[in-house]
């Protein structure tokens, strides 16, 4: 028998933070979830079914960042979710020229990253860039202390939303047309590219 969502949930935590404890299981988390490979893969935003993401190796802030929340909260952080809009078309020198086209054609979408209440301050804790795609230049936390805020890899087009983990849990996943699923598809291979050392 498959075991469950949550199931998945504990057993990982024990194995990311074997023999860790405090600071140093907050800091292992993060560094594991920063290593699964950026990918946009939709179905992974439905709150039903990111802990996929385990068993896939890819996901986007949505699923990263839904599953670092259950993890901190099991460790007895508290923890919010931050929601920044922002466009893929910021990112003009990231792309390469048929990518560059699909971006300026897309509508502005949400980025999910974690506020998690460390030290008595809510701190701003985002895992979306795995590190083989620093060399693109994106806002990258290299090395992180378990207590400052992480780099933000998007540049927001507007206000920070916070959100109580319930209520993200409820959002629905944005539906995807076919120019958004070109240009997701595209930007995945881009990347694993990038990771695979390809010119």
């Amino acid at each position: 028998m498959g075991m469950n969502g949550s199931d998945i949930i504990g057993q990982t935590l024990q194995e990311w933070t074997a023999g860790k404890k405090g600071k140093a299981a907050i800091i292992a988390v993060f560094e594991k979830i920063r290593g699964i490979p950026y990918g946009v893969l939709p179905e992974l935003n439905n709150p039903a079914e990111y802990t996929r993401i385990l068993e896939l190796n890819m996901g986007s802030c949505t699923p990263k960042h839904l599953l670092m929340c259950r993890m901190y909260r099991r460790l007895g952080l508290d923890v919010l979710y931050a929601v920044y809009p922002y466009r893929w078309a910021e990112f003009e020198e990231l792309y390469p020229p048929n990518l560059w086209k699909l971006a300026q054609q897309m509508a502005p979408v949400n980025h999910l990253a974690c506020k998690v209440e460390l030290n008595g301050r809510y701190v701003l804790v985002d895992a979306t860039i795995d590190p083989p795609l620093a060399s693109l230049g994106l806002p990258f936390t290299a090395s992180w202390d378990g207590e400052s805020d992480t780099a933000l890899p998007v540049l927001p087009s507007g206000e920070e939303e916070i959100y109580f983990p319930d209520e993200a849990e409820l959002m629905p996943p944005p539906d995807l047309d076919a120019k958004a699923r070109a240009f997701y598809d595209g930007l995945n291979a881009y990347f694993q590219g990038i990771r695979d050392g390809l010119p």
